[in-house]
């Protein structure tokens, strides 16, 4: 970074200056608010304690920045997971590792041409954008719903050849017009809340499947999967890692990966039983 620039957050060959800026912004924030005791954060080796005097009852999970995008100037945003305690004792990684189901809230923040906030605490979701003259998030999508079925899927296919067999000829299918009705739409950003925004209000399907490389998915749990999922739950659709729903999962550590394939339902359902049936396949042709 240039010091002698007080503007200037970042250097334009590492993003890891502007990660620490936002990971700094979200610890120093949440931990003077006297609402958490505490907080995970994908900055963060271990759990960071919050001083007893400055305690609330409250457990923040999220990852202040969206970092795969940062230096390619492309959409980038947080997510963020809040959980209410639920030992008696004094706070414990156990109060961290509770399913999406048990959440009080979660969202995410976009920031691109404008800064929006999505957000539910369990009675629908609602958006909304960043005022900058008045320093306010302003209400501006009130109750939104995610259109049963979409005509787009989002996914990374240059590992395409890593895929699971279900998944890759889902893809292919949606890219086949004799199958799909007409060819699926392709659409990836890059940045996972970018991706999820978009088919939020459009409609379709996000894939982060697990590869050679990520055998377990390579996506965060606890503060990337469980927030995000929550939020397409909550506006009608579906999220599942192929085997179960995200938000029944137990986490079984704060920086467990998961993959994971949410958006509308219709789509979700789609892949779920394309991934069902090859799986099928692959065992009856073992026992022969």
């Amino acid at each position: 970074p240039d010091n002698d620039n007080p503007y200037l957050l970042y250097d334009d060959d590492d993003s890891s200056d502007m990660d620490t800026v936002a990971d700094d912004l979200f610890i120093n924030t949440l931990s003077a608010s006297y609402t958490t005791c505490l907080l995970v954060s994908h900055g963060k080796k271990g759990v960071i304690e919050v001083k007893p005097e400055k305690r609330g009852k409250y457990i923040v999970c999220f990852n202040a920045l969206d970092e795969s995008t940062v230096t390619s100037y492309g959409s980038v945003g947080s997510t963020f997971a809040i959980f209410k305690k639920i030992t008696r004792s004094d706070p414990c990684l156990e109060d961290c590792l509770q399913p999406g189901k048990d959440l009080v809230g979660a969202g995410y923040i976009l920031y691109s041409s404008a800064t929006t906030m999505v957000i539910s605490i369990g009675k629908g979701v609602h958006g909304f954008m960043l005022n900058s003259s008045i320093g306010e998030f302003v209400l501006t999508d009130r109750n939104v719903k995610i259109p049963s079925k979409g005509e787009t899927y989002s996914v990374n296919e240059g590992f395409m050849y890593q895929w699971p067999e279900g998944v890759a000829k889902y893809v292919e299918d949606k890219k086949n017009y004799k199958k799909a009705g007409k060819p699926y739409n392709a659409r990836h950003i890059g940045s996972v809340t970018g991706d999820l925004h978009r088919t939020l209000k459009e409609g379709g399907i996000v894939i982060h499947p697990t590869t050679e490389k990520h055998p377990k998915g390579q996506l965060c749990l606890l503060y990337e999967c469980i927030p995000l999922a929550y939020i397409i739950c909550q506006a009608g659709g579906l999220a599942s890692n192929g085997k179960m729903a995200i938000l029944d999962i137990i986490p079984e550590n704060i920086h467990q990966k998961s993959e994971m394939f949410l958006g509308s339902k219709e789509d979700v359902k789609e892949i779920l039983g394309c991934i069902k049936k090859c799986e099928q396949t692959a065992e009856t042709s073992k026992t022969k």
